[in-house]
């Protein structure tokens, strides 16, 4: 089981079956996937008239486990293909991958699928059940997921020997910042990929820039570099898309929360990314920066910050920053020099090669002839190798010849050119190849296609409707959004089970450029708003937010639309709905580690010469103070927030109220010299607001912070007793992220009371919570309890193991907690002074080669160290 791998993101289970024969069994298995906290890749939504072999070949390639579910079918054949999409999707899973079969017994099976089952049941590979309903199936699927689960942390338990060392890994990156696997391969790139890396290999490089325009293929040449770079950078490679990025006060935490360092305010940032990547060598890619150029200095400083990392950028202009050196992107050859004339040679240059492989994609049984050779090299000369030209022209051979194409861009080509002369050469080709292909689309989808250009990378199909209705879109959503992909002119991917859309830069430019020439760039920017601004209201509930559920990975799939919604509204004049989605969201966005951007925004209304209404005086307020708490405490803090309190309650928003009063007393507790009676005193008047107003969530954290500071003050069961209020009270109103904080803390005064069962079981289900919302502070905290309960029970490996996960997530995410709170360390050192120290120090650091939930599952296990097998695979 050493190929199923747990950092930190969620085991990826690929889903294969029929789909309308399937249906209830795809919706049960989903539900099954999901109770376990993996997640499930099911291509329904990928599906095209063609097959998308190269699609759902990379969803393989990103996944841990195969689950096959067969009825009666075998699938359609495409044509010029031997096989269905269901057995090819069985042939290509990796021979490393565990594959899961589940047959249905009812009904009698098509001939070609009874023979594809004949070789999956002589498969030792395979493990295979029958089932009859969706339910039987749901149980069977979540019983054999759990086992390969079991497997895996059981063998992770046996200390390697001397002869069998496994090689070290390098640090769990989060899944924001992992290397985009791409869905098609790189074509005549090998010498810039190898250039490139030597270049990054070399002493002394810190920065390299891949220079050109849109559409020239930057971003696709970092990836392959970032994925040849394993051995290179032991510290992993990280991709940071910028594209949404405006501001430069957001790159740091930009790339910070892609590396999993939040910005919680206690620290300043950069110093939170000095820790968690000390000792690192760490390859960091930076896509996309050309519209942050007034940011390029903080490069430099990230030299400082991260002297073991380096910087690979894609930009269209230089950055002009010490260290940069320049790689230039060509053109795909589109001829051979050597023989310019000849149409034979030239079949086999790379910009041809990528035309074809395109064109297959869209039209399988395509292929280079005598008859249209000449023409498809006359495409791609006439495109002078620019890719994104090159595939958007490849895409109409689904309908059109060769021949037709270049006829059309012989015809059009030339003329859209000339007329787009303010552009370099390269980029007026892009443009005006974008021009026609648009052109080729029917009107409707034309106008879909400039109104999802307000779109910022990643939004959902759900947002995509909302934006039809209120723009008044006359064509079918699902339909446009289906031509519009086949096109090239928009990209689907899937992110647990659902269908995400993105729009590469170069399109979204021409198709705003578009709107603008319409008149219509305002009005579609204000229904784009209303989009988001309607999620926060759905979504938010007072200035928490329903954090069960699909809620938070809604959000944060669409957070570079939320960013957008506000910057709209904040440049719209409408402070009053930008500061209100900013409240609704208050807790997602502390979670996230957002908050650092929110008090940028709210500090910039707040400089505004006009005068803003009081609450919306108070919600900026509000922002700007909670994160000055943090990071420099004042006495002017708490009376700045009391008059915020004033101004929400005025506003008839008691829910602000409480918020601003709880915060009054925490921000007094940060000062100097706190006056800790105050501070009691506003804690305890915000948790009877927040009782009152059954906001359990709020009523919750307040009590978590008199019981800190009873704790402090050496009143341990004053602060017991606020910490259980503290549950009930989360528990009452369905938070489960005050929950697990209260739980943390009941379980550590349970444990400083030598009640260690019960301290476990708080632990354990703490951890539960944070594993549900993502939140690593969360689970390293529940990690130290469970390692101090082991050094009691004097379990050497539990302790050490727990205890080196813990190390491992807080210096990579740099969260720590307050001084006076770090307890687990002292059980530890009893424990070394009366069993092997040695053992223990192997056991921490094997500890800290697990990602967070990996670790999470392991603590989860039991003492024992494995958990207990529910069902073992036939």
């Amino acid at each position: 089981m050493s190929g199923i791998r747990t950092p930190d993101q969620r085991l990826r289970i690929f889903v294969s079956s029929t789909l309308r024969e399937l249906e209830p069994e795809r919706r049960a298995v989903r539900a099954a996937i999901e109770r376990l906290r993996l997640a499930p890749v099911m291509f329904e939504l990928g599906a095209r008239p063609h097959p998308p072999r190269e699609l759902y070949r990379a969803y393989l390639e990103q996944s841990d486990v195969f689950v096959g579910v067969y009825g009666e079918r075998y699938g359609w054949v495409a044509p010029g293909e031997e096989v269905s999409g269901l057995e090819d999707e069985y042939r290509l899973a990796p021979p490393a991958m565990p594959r899961l079969i589940y047959l249905r017994e009812d009904g009698e099976r098509e001939p070609r699928l009874e023979a594809l089952v004949a070789r999956i049941q002589d498969d030792d590979a395979a493990s295979w059940k029958a089932f009859r309903t969706p339910e039987e199936l749901a149980e069977l699927v979540e019983a054999d997921l759990a086992t390969l689960l079991a497997e895996r942390f059981d063998a992770s338990r046996t200390p390697p020997t001397d002869a069998d060392e496994p090689a070290p890994r390098a640090p769990a990156l989060p899944l924001e910042a992992r290397i985009p696997s791409p869905y098609t391969r790189l074509i005549g790139r090998d010498a810039e990929v190898a250039s490139v890396l030597r270049m990054l290999q070399e002493q002394g490089t810190r920065l390299v820039t891949l220079l050109g325009p849109g559409g020239i293929g930057k971003s696709r040449l970092a990836i392959a570099v970032a994925q040849a770079a394993a051995e290179s950078f032991p510290g992993g490679a990280a991709f940071v898309p910028l594209e949404n990025v405006l501001e430069p006060e957001l790159l740091l935490p930009t790339i910070g929360y892609a590396l999993g360092v939040r910005d919680a305010g206690d620290l300043p940032l950069e110093e939170r990314l000095s820790i968690a990547l000390a000792g690192r060598r760490l390859l960091l890619v930076l896509d996309n920066f050309e519209q942050l150029l007034e940011a390029a200095p903080i490069l430099v400083r990230l030299f400082t910050i991260a002297p073991d990392a380096v910087l690979l950028v894609t930009s269209r202009a230089l950055l002009r920053v010490r260290g940069e050196r320049v790689v230039d992107v060509p053109p795909l050859p589109t001829h051979d020099p050597a023989s310019p004339d000849s149409v034979a040679r030239a079949r086999g240059a790379a910009a041809v090669e990528l035309l074809v492989e395109r064109a297959r994609a869209v039209k399988p049984d395509f292929e280079v002839t005598d008859q249209n050779a000449e023409a498809v090299v006359g495409i791609c000369r006439m495109l002078e190798g620019v890719p994104l030209a090159i595939e958007l022209a490849a895409a109409r051979m689904r309908v059109l010849t060769p021949a037709a194409v270049l006829q059309r861009l012989d015809r059009q080509l030339p003329l859209l050119v000339d007329a787009s002369r303010d552009l370099p050469p390269r980029q007026r080709t892009l443009r005006s190849t974008i021009d026609w292909s648009t052109s080729l689309l029917a009107e409707a989808e034309r106008r879909a296609l400039r109104d999802l250009s307000v779109f910022s990378p990643g939004f959902a199909l759900e947002s995509v409707e909302a934006l039809a209705q209120a723009r008044g879109w006359e064509a079918d959503v699902v339909a446009v959004l289906g031509t519009l992909v086949d096109s090239s002119l928009l990209e689907q991917t899937e992110v647990d089970g659902a269908a995400v859309f993105s729009m590469l830069a170069t399109v979204r430019e021409h198709g705003v450029e578009r709107l603008r020439e319409a008149g219509e760039e305002a009005a579609a920017r204000a229904a784009h708003a209303a989009v988001y601004v309607e999620l926060a209201q759905r979504q938010g509930r007072g200035t928490g937010i329903d954090l069960q559920g699909g809620a938070v990975a809604r959000l944060n799939l669409e957070r570079g639309n939320l960013r957008a919604a506000v910057r709209h509204l904040l440049g719209a004049g409408e402070a009053d709905a930008a500061a209100d989605m900013a409240w609704r969201l208050f807790l997602y966005w502390w979670v996230g580690g957002y908050l650092a951007e929110v008090a940028l925004w709210m500090e910039e209304l707040l400089g505004r010469d006009e005068p803003l209404a009081p609450r919306t005086e108070a919600i900026a307020t509000f922002y700007v103070c909670w994160r000055d708490m943090w990071v420099a405490p004042s006495p002017a803090l708490p009376p700045a927030l009391l008059r915020a309190a004033e101004q929400y309650a005025g506003a008839g928003d008691e829910l602000g109220a409480a918020m601003a009063v709880a915060t009054a007393g925490l921000a007094e507790a940060s000062t100097e010299a706190p006056d800790l009676a105050a501070a009691v005193d506003r804690l305890e008047e915000g948790a009877r607001r927040f009782r009152a107003l059954r906001a359990g969530w709020g009523e919750s954290l307040a009590l978590v912070a008199l019981g800190r500071i009873s704790a402090i003050t050496g009143d341990t069961e004053g602060a017991a007793q606020r910490f259980q209020r503290s549950m009930a009270a989360a528990v009452g109103g369905g938070d489960r992220f005050s929950g697990t904080i209260a739980t943390h803390h009941l379980a550590r005064m349970r444990l400083f009371a030598g009640r260690l069962e019960e301290s476990e079981a708080l632990f354990l289900d703490a951890i539960q919570g944070s594993v549900a919302l993502r939140h690593d502070e969360g689970i390293a905290y529940a990690l130290e309890g469970l390692a101090a309960i082991a050094a009691e029970r004097d379990d050497v490996e539990r302790a050490g193991v727990l205890s080196g996960a813990a190390d491992a997530i807080r210096r990579r995410t740099a969260m720590f907690d307050a001084p006076a709170f770090v307890f687990h360390p002292r059980y530890l050192a009893a424990l070394a002074e009366r069993a092997d120290a040695a053992r223990l120090r192997a056991a921490e650091e094997r500890g800290r080669d697990y990602g967070a939930l990996e670790a999470a599952a392991y603590a989860l296990a039991g003492r024992g160290g494995a958990p207990a097998a529910t069902a073992a695979p036939a």
